[in-house]
């Protein structure tokens, strides 16, 4: 899987089902291993973000399907 089509999917929080944004970046160590995703928060009206980027790392992925990827965020 690419990264282009992971940044197509919503990223969706299964514990209140709400949908958390879109990836825009990845965090990569040194060694070229994957740390976490960062999804920018949902827009409004296209333009105007609310809240702060979020960091998601691979233990918080419940799935990645066709079009979503779940995640568990205990807030």
């Amino acid at each position: 899987m690419l990264m282009s089509d992971l940044q197509r999917k919503d990223i969706v929080n299964v514990i209140d089902g709400t949908r958390l944004g879109k990836i825009v970046d990845i965090n990569i160590t040194a060694e070229g291993h994957i740390n976490s995703l960062i999804v920018e928060p949902v827009k409004v009206l296209r333009r105007i973000s609310y809240g702060s980027e979020i960091n998601i790392t691979f233990k918080q992925i419940v799935t990645i399907g066709n079009d979503v990827i779940l995640v568990n965020l205990n807030k």
